[in-house]
């Protein structure tokens, strides 16, 4: 069964949480993506609730969470110092056995695994580029380029606004397929619960993009051109597992070269018909898949 809460950080914010399984068990945080919330890892959460304490809160500016006003309060910095407090106060001295992270999600979670990589034993990625790689192909990949420009649109001010108009159509069109078709998964059922989720609010969640760096150049917006990470930044210690779907438009396949260069230990598992949309298309994929390396020492190259 899964369960919702709210837990109060020690810095002030609070996170809306869904959870299952009980503390003394494994810990595993699934952190979602934009435009989503906790509730996309309700499926994955009812079966590995049996043998892991499954914790999956609503980011910071989403849904019940804390909703600061200021662009500043989204900076990674920010988000990270979230996530060091959730897992600290969900098991004082222990490190989660696995960080699941999709999209927006994913992006804090290797900022995460570079900087407390002690509050974690491994790290699932879903489709959501390293660092280094992003900035590599937003400064030389006009394909990565084009794909991304949707990111200016969300750093409007008022994109909120125009976001939720029309009962979130725009926000819908997020989950159209290469050929503008809707995803089976994506029934009515789930279509009035994202709805419900977005009218709690959507300034928080377009604020990450408006205070990331990483974003296209357009015109005069050099964007990530001006942008040159150290390579502290960008060293992943904790054994990782991506699974990245290949069909996804809004992140390209070349996203993933190089990334050992980074990575100490890293496996890539690419599902050729799988799309960014993987946690809805394929839950048991993703069970299967943390099971698997929660249960094994990670031999990987």
């Amino acid at each position: 069964m899964v369960r919702t809460g709210t837990l109060t950080l020690p810095h002030g914010i609070t996170l809306r949480c869904r959870s299952s399984g009980h503390p003394d068990q494994p810990l595993l945080v699934f952190l979602h993506g934009f435009p989503e919330g906790a509730f996309i890892w309700d499926g994955l959460l009812e079966q590995l609730g049996a043998d892991y304490y499954c914790v999956a809160p609503d980011l910071r500016g989403y849904g019940h969470s804390s909703q600061p006003t200021a662009v500043d309060d989204y900076r990674p910095r920010a988000l990270v110092q979230d996530l060091v407090a959730l897992i600290e106060q969900l098991t004082p001295g222990r490190p989660a056995a696995c960080v699941i992270a999709h999209d927006w999600g994913g992006a804090l979670a290797w900022n995460l695994a570079n900087q407390h990589a002690r509050l974690m034993q491994r790290l699932l990625i879903i489709n959501a580029p390293h660092p280094g790689s992003f900035v590599r192909e937003l400064q030389r990949n006009p394909a990565q380029q084009a794909a991304s420009q949707y990111m200016h649109y969300l750093r409007r001010p008022d994109a909120a606004e125009l976001l939720l108009a029309n009962q979130g159509a725009k926000l819908f069109d997020f989950f159209r397929d290469a050929q503008g078709q809707w995803p089976a998964w994506l029934t009515p059922a789930l279509r009035t619960q994202y709805l419900a989720h977005w009218q709690l609010g959507l300034h928080g969640p377009c604020a990450y993009y408006a205070a990331s760096p990483l974003v296209p150049p357009r015109g005069d917006d050099a964007g990530a051109h001006q942008l040159a990470l150290p390579e502290s930044m960008l060293r992943i210690e904790v054994p990782t597992h991506i699974l990245w779907g290949e069909k996804d438009v809004a992140l390209r396949p070349e996203l993933l070269d190089g990334l050992d260069d980074w990575i100490a230990h890293l496996h890539i598992q690419r599902i050729s018909h799988g799309s960014h949309w993987l946690v809805h298309e394929m839950p048991q994929l993703v069970i299967d898949t943390v099971r698997q390396i929660t249960r094994s020492d990670m031999d990987m190259p």
